[in-house]
């Protein structure tokens, strides 16, 4: 961590010359600092095995002697199977090399041989991967061999003896970061130790405690800096202190037209103390699918809006900006609350109009898409900014929406339910508010996994709930038909549920259409004027059709759990009772898994968990823009005890006043100088 070896650049280690230095850039190494840090993924044991302890599959290193003639069998003139007998362990063995037969005239009888490959208990085989002869050479017998991610011209060998003599020459300058005390707390070996055996341990049980180290020391570092980031800014008084009128809300609240939950009211409460104060609010709103996030966010908006200043929702489609405008407008109408829409689809005109009426303080609150964070959108006196579904907008566009005001106060909403765990570490700046009820007389959606052969019977079941005035979704994984999937399509399918019920009509959603005609069609579904409509996952976010009961999805185990779960929220949100029906075949046991949750469970917090479990964080939130923190060692799904130990021993160490001042902690005050935590920027 000094900083000396990230002055140093990475062409000063010995063997990097002629183009190795680019090539490593492309894999984010430019300096020695960076090299020392790109820990291997995984390793490849060399240790002999015997094999009778070793299962089906196993890939494995043994020792024997060639025993017979190898065969050689040609098909073409570059693809061939090499095999060849040997003795190992008293059992007769088939070595088979594909593509390797320049390896034929080394093999002599008599001579021992080292191989490791993949073993296939029932017929005696060893796929070999690679081979030597004991004496001859380097020898990786008994090693642990590190496998790092490489591309273009780098290979394993090369990185190994390039991170070898990067150690060789510069392990020396390698400094400890840690506090003593945090490493006495966990028993953790010294850094300098810790790199060396991560790139090269001798056992795995030093590989793991090396490990063990590396990863603490990266989570904590991650933690310090949100933590530090909180007490620096927490109690920043440059940012609005709303003078709002309390009864005012509290009226307005008494007047929906249902009652809140409980959790919801101590979710506003939160939000109300937060707009009260002169730093800036940053909370994530989390709930599950209908826990009634938006409800929250418009009485937060009418709060703001009485104190004198404007707010803004921002949300990923132009469907559901249209529909969070008129939820609003709903809401809004009896106080003379002026509420516009902005969205890509406005003309020049119209798109001029409300420009102007948002600069000049005309609209009160302005609902749209990233059309909002464009260069020509002016605010008069912005107070809140409200994201909806924050994880699909990049970091860069949240923060470009928060700076069109004056340090408004910012509240980001999902409705992808966020394990603790994850919320800890993606969003450890901000303060979490959960919203854990469901609004009283939500009926339980009923969920059923079935197999492909079953079609018929869920299209009577779709059959049935259509005839008794309901509406159903289906939704399909692609557009149009793929020769690399076989999965059925929105087309496709579209075509085959207008046949089998001739006197509904079916309507078609896909991503591939204009903004209008999406439009058209949600309206025509909203009026009951569309009793079926076949879609891609364009509607998975926010659409509310409470008259729809039936949620249908082809080739679920093509989607993720969240995401599955997300559509199933599209129904159950009106009085009649709904039904989940998954069509699935899936062919391994992650698909299987999925398929089990969802019929297990209506818990998003528990779906969030397992979907974490099974795809990890970068998949859950389903882009490299979420914000996410990209480790280059830690998980955030296994090392979760890790990373909750990492954010108490963080927020613990910067609350003492030793920390900003004394000299044991001087590597960490570099460390924050160098993420630039002291430059007052808000994180984001």
């Amino acid at each position: 961590m000094t900083l000396d070896l990230y002055r140093i650049p990475v062409k000063d280690v010995h063997g990097v010359k002629g183009k190795k230095p680019e090539e490593l850039l492309a894999l984010g190494i430019s300096t020695v600092g960076e090299l020392l840090d790109y820990y291997p993924f995984r390793y490849e044991d060399y240790t002999l095995r015997d094999l009778t302890e070793v299962k089906d599959g196993d890939k494995i290193t043994v020792q024997g002697t060639i025993v017979g003639a190898p065969q050689l069998q040609m098909y073409g003139r570059v693809k061939s199977r090499l095999t060849c007998k040997m003795m190992v362990d008293k059992l007769f063995v088939t070595a088979v090399w594909f593509n390797r037969h320049y390896l034929k005239d080394q093999l002599k009888t008599g001579e021992d041989i080292v191989l490791t490959g993949k073993w296939d208990q029932k017929r005696l085989h060893l796929t070999v991967s690679e081979s030597e002869f004991p004496g001859k050479g380097t020898s990786q017998i008994g090693t642990l061999q590190p496998v790092y991610s490489v591309a273009g011209a780098i290979t394993q060998k090369w990185m190994r003896q390039t991170m070898k003599q990067a150690l060789t020459q510069y392990g020396g300058m390698i400094a400890e970061v840690l506090p003593q005390e945090l490493l006495d707390k966990y028993g953790l070996m010294a850094r300098k130790q810790a790199v060396a055996l991560l790139h090269m341990p001798g056992t795995m049980e030093e590989g793991l405690r090396a490990r063990k180290r590396m990863v603490y020391e990266e989570l904590f570092l991650f933690q310090l800096k949100m933590q530090a980031y909180r007490a620096l800014n927490h109690d920043r008084a440059d940012g609005i202190a709303h003078p709002l009128d309390l009864p005012g809300v509290r009226a307005f609240v008494r007047a929906l037209p249902f009652t809140l939950t409980g959790s919801q009211k101590q979710v506003l409460a939160e939000i109300l103390h937060d707009l009260q104060q002169p730093y800036c609010m940053n909370r994530l709103l989390q709930g599950d699918v209908g826990a009634g996030k938006t409800v929250v966010a418009a009485a937060a908006l009418f709060a703001v809006v009485k104190a004198g200043y404007q707010g803004a929702l921002m949300v990923p489609t132009e469907i559901l900006a249209e529909q969070h405008k008129r939820s609003l407008e709903r809401l809004f109408e009896p106080y003379g609350i002026q509420v516009a829409l902005l969205t890509g689809s406005l003309t020049a005109r119209q798109r001029r109009e409300v420009l102007g009426a948002l600069q000049m303080g005309l609209v009160d609150v302005a609902v749209g898409t990233h059309a909002l964070i464009q260069e020509d959108v002016f605010f008069r006196s912005l107070g809140l900014v409200v994201t909806d579904e924050q994880h699909r907008f990049g970091v860069n566009q949240r923060s470009i929406l928060r700076r069109k005001g004056m340090n408004p106060d910012v509240l980001t909403m999902t409705a992808t339910p966020i394990p603790r765990t994850l919320a800890i570490t993606a969003f450890g700046d901000m303060d979490v508010s959960t919203l854990r009820e469901l609004p009283k007389g939500r009926k339980p959606i009923k969920t059923y996994a079935v197999t492909h052969d079953m079609l018929e019977r869920v299209i009577g079941f779709i059959r049935r709930e259509v005839e008794a005035g309901r509406q159903a979704y289906v939704i399909c994984p692609l557009i149009e038909e793929s020769e690399k999937l076989d999965v059925q399509n929105a087309i496709d399918v579209h075509a085959q549920i207008q046949f089998a019920f001739p006197q509904f009509h079916v309507g078609l959603l896909h991503g591939r259409m204009a903004a209008a005609e999406k439009d058209e069609i949600m309206r025509e579904f909203s009026e009951n004027r569309v009793q079926v409509l076949v879609s891609t996952t364009v509607i998975e976010v926010g659409v509310d059709v409470p008259n729809s009961t039936m949620m249908v999805v082809y080739d679920a185990h093509r989607f993720g759990l969240s995401q599955l779960h997300q559509l199933r929220g599209r129904v159950g949100r009106g009085e009649h009772q709904s039904y989940c029906v998954l069509i699935a075949d899936p062919k391994n046991e992650v698909g299987k898994q999925r398929m089990k949750a969802m019929t297990d469970t209506n818990d998003g917090f528990e779906i969030a968990r397992r979907d974490l479990e099974l795809r990890g964080p970068g998949d859950f939130f389903g882009t490299k823009q979420s914000g996410l923190p990209d480790f280059r060692i830690a998980d955030m799904v296994t090392d979760f005890e890790v990373m909750e130990q990492a954010r108490d021993d963080a927020a613990g160490m910067v609350k003492q006043p030793e920390f900003w001042t004394g000299a044991g902690f001087g590597m960490l005050r570099e460390f924050l100088r160098r993420e630039n935590i002291f430059d007052s920027e808000l994180l984001d």
